[in-house]
């Protein structure tokens, strides 16, 4: 059974830092890259962060570039998301995915999604 469980969102002042987790289960992770989505209320899934299986390649979205890091432990089975210098636009339900390819990061191109950690930040 293909599992992937969020976890380390919460409350945070604007300025403050979260480190999100994703622990799989089901599936070779080590094959795969990974990626975090968030959601916001009202709006549209967007993309925020993408590893490579390997670690070596990361792609981050302009709004979180320089603030945010994607890290991945193939041992434990976990991708993290470092998020620092938080924003109140970054309050969203923040999604882990896989997909098979590091070139294939849309949404659409998720073969697996997690259920989500809601992360609020209030200024």
């Amino acid at each position: 059974q293909v599992q992937l469980v969020e976890s380390g969102g919460g409350l945070v002042q604007a300025g403050g830092s979260l480190r999100l987790s994703c622990v799989v289960s089901g599936f070779s992770f080590s094959r795969y890259a990974m990626a975090w989505f968030r959601q916001a209320p009202g709006k549209e899934r967007e993309f925020v962060a993408a590893i490579s299986w390997s670690g070596g390649t990361t792609y981050y979205a302009d709004s979180v570039k320089g603030r945010f890091t994607i890290s991945r432990d193939n041992a434990k089975n976990t991708v993290y998301l470092q998020m620092n210098s938080l924003k109140p636009e970054d309050t969203a339900v923040y999604y882990c995915a896989a997909t098979s390819s590091i070139a294939r990061i849309r949404a659409s191109d998720m073969g697996y999604w997690g259920k989500g950690t809601l992360v609020t930040v209030s200024s």
